[in-house]
């Protein structure tokens, strides 16, 4: 008898197959990361209707996070009275996926840095979570 598998990947990657080190310290109050960057490329014109070739422009690299309010208290009790998470020095995020085959890949977002802190809370939250967004210079996609 044949096994079939449900689709050509099996088992896919969750959630639970990720972990994020931040400042050398795998964080577990983490609810959100969000990243991505993007190259600005154009099609370049002369003679006739199609493009005679590409060209290049800026780099951009976006990132966020969403972590639990203890886990900003927990960064922030690290820092001397007074001080911001915006006053951090640029630090790197590292993110490991466990594949299901044993092998892991790793993205690295550099020199992050936070642009800011709140806090939000409504009636009947069972937690407090709130979103932060990040200043990156790149990202470096499946690195060893």
């Amino acid at each position: 008898m044949v096994e079939t598998i449900i689709n050509k990947f099996g088992s896919l990657q969750g959630w639970n197959n990720a972990t994020v080190n931040i400042m050398g310290r795998d964080v577990e109050g983490i609810t959100t990361l969000s990243y991505k960057d993007s190259e600005e490329i154009e099609n370049i014109y002369g003679a006739g209707k199609y493009p005679v070739g590409r060209g290049s422009g800026n780099y951009q690299a976006e990132a966020s996070i969403s972590l639990l309010k203890e886990e900003y208290d927990a960064i922030q009790s690290a820092l001397p009275p007074g001080k911001r998470l915006s006053d951090i020095a640029p630090f790197d995020i590292t993110v490991e996926y466990a594949l299901p085959d044993g092998r892991v890949l790793k993205d690295r977002i550099r020199n992050c840095q936070f642009t800011g802190r709140g806090v939000e809370s409504n009636q009947n939250d069972k937690s407090m979570i709130y979103q932060s967004d990040l200043i990156v210079s790149h990202i470096e996609w499946n690195i060893i």
